[in-house]
């Protein structure tokens, strides 16, 4: 059986370009990705991508909101090294104009989970963790791992 080896790009569908594109500029800025622009099918595209992955938005075909309890994303986290980066990543988010969170520990998810939490302009609820030890774990041990 061929081995996932990590998660290639991420489509969101948004109700305004502009104005999604106006804040994953920011966002995407702090975080590091770099940003190119496509068309398919007549239809705007912008993806921001680092070495690992692109998260891509185009516009919706509707105009039923995103309801995170609804089927489909609940939300999405993005891994970043060490508690220390999570804070970092909070506060130049909340100096980009970004409503992030305060950076805090939540131990009730794991001991060393720490977290900041924002939303897009269309309700995408959007973390930031840290790589946690249960996941560092799992990474260099995955053979010893029972299924």
């Amino acid at each position: 059986m061929p081995d996932i080896i990590g998660i290639d790009h991420i489509y969101i569908t948004v109700s305004d370009m502009h104005r999604s594109e106006e804040f994953y500029d920011r966002v995407m800025k702090v975080l590091g990705f770099r940003k190119n622009t496509f068309a398919i099918g007549g239809d705007p595209h912008a993806q921001y991508f680092n070495r690992h992955f692109g998260y891509v938005i185009r516009p919706a075909r509707s105009g039923n909101g995103h309801d995170s309890y609804s089927p489909g994303l609940h939300h999405l986290c993005l891994r970043v090294e060490s508690p220390e980066d999570v804070r970092a990543a909070a506060r130049e988010l909340r100096t980009a104009g970004i409503d992030a969170s305060e950076a805090a520990p939540y131990p009730e998810y794991a001991p060393d989970y720490w977290a900041t939490f924002f939303r897009d302009p269309d309700g995408i609820r959007l973390e930031i963790t840290n790589y946690r030890q249960e996941r560092r774990e799992r990474h260099d041990h995955w053979d010893r791992l029972q299924s």
